[in-house]
């Protein structure tokens, strides 16, 4: 079985970002879209995943620090 490639969150972001331009210029075909498309639902995936361990790893020190209430994070509205 074959290692999963693992990339840093912020490179991870940064190639989702970079997917998202290409597809936004239109100047793909239907076949780099779509491979396109699967990569970004790859990446996605693996910055989703990132973010649950490291929500998990920052209870588990608050666990272990002190008995912390936790309160839910609610962003603020933009100011667009």
């Amino acid at each position: 079985m074959a290692a999963k490639k693992s990339f840093p969150f912020e490179e991870s972001i940064s190639r989702l970002e970079a997917l998202v331009e290409r597809m936004e210029d239109g100047n793909l075909s239907l076949e780099e879209s779509l491979k396109t498309f699967e990569e970004g639902i790859k990446l996605t995936r693996q910055c989703q995943q990132a973010l649950k361990t490291a929500e998990q790893k920052v209870k588990l020190l608050i666990e272990k620090n002190s008995s912390v209430e936790e309160i839910p994070f609610t962003p603020e509205p933009a100011d667009d």
